[in-house]
């Protein structure tokens, strides 16, 4: 018997179901913009960080922490100095990795004059080359020290594609590849001051409007600058997640934050409407370093290994009914394509 549905039946359903498809998807990506909004305009801000820091606890972070050592990338401005400023303040032995000597240099001896800690030293490294983070990684574990604190802040929003030496797209190679690079070839110093061994990666609120995908290098549509950045942040927090999961048993606790909406000198290039807009909103580097600090001092029994945090607690990975949850199953297999481009 022959079937009676036509074929331009079938094609109108296929067409329709295309259709119901995209709409959802449309949908369901204006919910995450909206949501995100919303929710970062009330908790983001300057104003947000006033009224949760009511209940921070001030002996949180007055803790010395003389003896421990501390790598903080990206570390010359913004976050990153307000970082180990507040960790050498502390008493750490504190080393800055910083693509440009010259600004280094400066941003070492400021905080040197203003801490009166002497241990502080420059480390110059291109986070977006992975041969650099190699050989820096490399001449850095001959020192045999134990590393107590990797701080992976080093970030970078590059609105239009560019392409480094390596081949790589700019964004990710910074965000992603750099911060994986960086990690993975750590672990042995971090190994060594197990079990206080501690890995804080300084994420973005942005990555709540994005799901995990495997396109890293988005060669898929038109190229959009700011949705790569919250594309790589929310591949920071899987691989947290992963990295928890991993080495749960050498003693080292790995933690992913974000620092709430900051007016650094990195916001300010990157998005200029986005700074002029909330202008007098936001907060500053030191608010947005506050629990990169505060995630360093605590003991590690009252933090969550794989955890993502915002102004002193454990926050949500996912926004209500955004659809983003179930894309960190891809973590697997972005991690063989991270290894494949590193040779790791």
């Amino acid at each position: 018997m022959q079937s009676t549905t036509s074929k331009p039946t079938i094609s109108l359903r296929i067409n329709v179901r295309i259709s119901l498809g995209l709409l959802a998807m449309f949908l369901v990506k204006a919910w995450r913009a909206t949501a995100f909004g919303v929710y970062g305009y009330l908790n983001f801000t300057k104003s947000g960080f006033l009224e949760h820091s009511k209940s921070f606890n001030p002996e949180d972070v007055a803790r010395r922490i003389d003896g421990k050592n501390c790598i903080v990338t990206g570390a010359n401005s913004g976050i990153g100095y307000a970082t180990a400023h507040g960790l050498a303040s502390r008493g750490a032995t504190v080393y800055m990795v910083c693509r440009n000597k010259e600004r280094g240099e400066v941003a070492v001896s400021d905080i040197q004059a203003a801490t009166g800690n002497q241990k502080v030293y420059l480390e110059v490294c291109d986070l977006s080359s992975v041969n650099e983070i190699k050989s820096f990684t490399s001449r850095f574990r001959t020192k045999d020290v134990p590393i107590h604190v990797l701080v992976n802040n080093a970030g970078l929003l590059e609105n239009k594609r560019v392409t480094t030496s390596e081949g790589y797209e700019m964004n990710f190679a910074v965000n992603v590849l750099g911060t994986y690079s960086m990690t993975e070839l750590m672990l042995p110093l971090l190994e060594k001051s197990q079990p206080d061994a501690r890995v804080i990666t300084v994420s973005s609120g942005g990555m709540y409007t994005s799901p995990l995908t495997t396109d890293l290098q988005f060669d898929r549509g038109e190229f959009n600058g700011a949705e790569q950045y919250v594309r790589n942040k929310r591949v920071q927090v899987a691989l947290t997640e992963k990295w928890a999961e991993k080495y749960g048993d050498k003693g080292i606790g790995f933690y992913v934050m974000h620092p709430g909406w900051a007016e650094t000198p990195g916001v300010t290039k990157s998005l200029p409407s986005f700074s002029e807009s909330l202008k007098g909103k936001l907060r500053t580097s030191n608010e947005g370093a506050d629990t990169v600090i505060w995630l360093a001092l605590q003991p590690k029994e009252k933090l969550v290994s794989g955890g993502f945090y915002f102004d002193r607690a454990e926050a949500p990975k996912h926004l209500a009914f955004s659809a983003t949850k179930k894309s960190h199953s891809a973590i697997n297999s972005i991690i063989d394509t991270l290894n494949s481009f590193g040779n790791f």
